[in-house]
């Protein structure tokens, strides 16, 4: 049947005897957890703050989100439990009042899987970006309505089976959780406690053998520069480029080519320079704190501070560092638009370090000990991506053609 036949689909406002001191529960779309489908943070607020300019609905009404992304990310839920039976929330939801012939659960269920989500975004009406489903998708849309103890029965089994996904994504998430704490702790570790990286007035007590020092004297810091955009011909040519775009997948790592480059022309008409194999790239600007390594000769932006080491230091030893000390590096960074740390500040890191041959040892245990720690984060992310993706397999398979009406 047609949802509808069997449902009113945004139904008149109702008539609630209630004073304007009443509290109602107050749903925004922030409210309405897209894993779960059910409202998870509504709040109450008086009935004359809210009884104009939004969406009225009462207890057991469904939730349908209608515009994007929250439609097709499964912003859709029942409301149960609302205070004096009255609720108020976004006026971008559809509102869904379940008639005599089929439950509330039935049909939010049937709303949730893909092939409803699927069906509803192809009837998106409005700008790119902010577009929304029309009501008349949910009149017309062809649901299944079998007898209600089938109805029942099937809900009741859809509610424990999702009720076990969920506890089991909740335990698959909690591992994922516990694979980047154990890198926290990796990092803690190999550190001995000390924030490695500071300025002069934060340094902590050095661990024995240990000992601070400013890192320009360990380091040539160098910045970077962009060619001009305006000159298509200095771009495109054999020299790699680290620019923030890319730094986020490339943090912790050694880096052989970028997917940005430049070329010689770019570089000799620029401020930017060509550093070596081994160079320290630390993002200052906007994305601050994201460190990698150049494994080959190549330029950055102006939005990285470059440390060419000398030989008493170990470049990789340098960039975990960086790692270890991120949270405390990017409470140093100021701006009103893009938080950013200065080049004087730079300029005055110190690093606490031991001797050389003692960094290369802590680096080969600590890229040992961190490989181990995201594969099992990799296991478990996995894992947490295949619970995830139950829910809709579930909700597919109890409306299938083929199941027992």
């Amino acid at each position: 049947m047609k949802l509808g036949a069997v449902a009113d689909i945004n139904p008149r406002r109702i008539s609630a005897a209630l004073n304007d001191t009443d509290d109602v529960s107050f749903v925004p779309m922030s409210a309405v957890s897209e894993v779960t489908g059910t409202i998870e943070a509504a709040v109450a607020k008086p009935f004359g703050d809210v009884k104009k300019g939004y969406t009225c609905f009462s207890d057991g009404d469904i939730l349908f989100a209608k515009v994007s992304p929250c439609m097709q990310n499964g912003k859709h839920a029942i409301a149960w439990d609302l205070i004096n039976g009255v609720g108020f929330g976004s006026t971008e939801f559809h509102v869904i009042r379940p008639g005599p012939l089929v439950l509330a659960e039935w049909i939010h269920y049937f709303l949730r899987r893909q092939d409803t989500l699927q069906a509803a975004i192809k009837t998106f009406n409005g700008a790119v970006g902010l577009q929304r489903v029309p009501s008349d998708f949910l009149e017309s849309l062809e649901i299944p309505v079998p007898s209600l103890d089938v109805q029942r029965n099937q809900v009741d089994l859809l509610r424990r089976q999702l009720a076990a996904v969920e506890e089991a994504r909740q335990a698959a998430q909690a591992q994922v959780k516990d694979a980047d704490a154990l890198k926290a702790a990796l990092y803690r570790c190999a550190f001995q406690g000390v924030v490695p990286v500071a300025l002069p007035l934060d340094l902590e007590d050095a661990p024995a053998g240990w000992c601070w020092t400013k890192l320009a004297d360990l380091a040539r810091l160098e910045s970077g520069h962009t060619p001009s955009r305006a000159r298509p011909d200095w771009w495109g040519g054999d020299i790699s480029w680290l620019s923030l775009t890319e730094i986020r997948a490339l943090d912790g790592q050694w880096v052989k080519s970028t997917e940005i480059r430049t070329n010689e022309a770019g570089i000799a008409n620029s401020s930017a320079r060509i550093l070596p194999r081994g160079t320290v790239c630390f993002s200052r600007t906007a994305s601050v704190g994201f460190v990698a390594l150049m494994a080959e000769p190549m330029a950055t932006s102006q939005d990285f501070a470059n440390w060419v080491c000398g030989d008493d230091l170990d470049p990789e030893f340098l960039m975990y560092a960086l790692i270890r000390a991120r949270t405390e590096l990017r409470a140093l960074a100021t701006g009103a638009t893009h938080k950013t740390i200065y080049m004087p500040m730079l300029g005055s890191f110190h690093l606490c370090l031991p001797d050389r041959a003692t960094q290369g040892a802590i680096v080969r245990a600590l890229k040992a000990q961190l490989a181990a720690a995201e594969e099992a984060r990799q296991a478990a992310q996995a894992q947490l991506d295949e619970i995830k993706r139950l829910p809709g397999r579930l909700l597919a398979q109890a409306f299938d053609s083929n199941h027992p009406q």
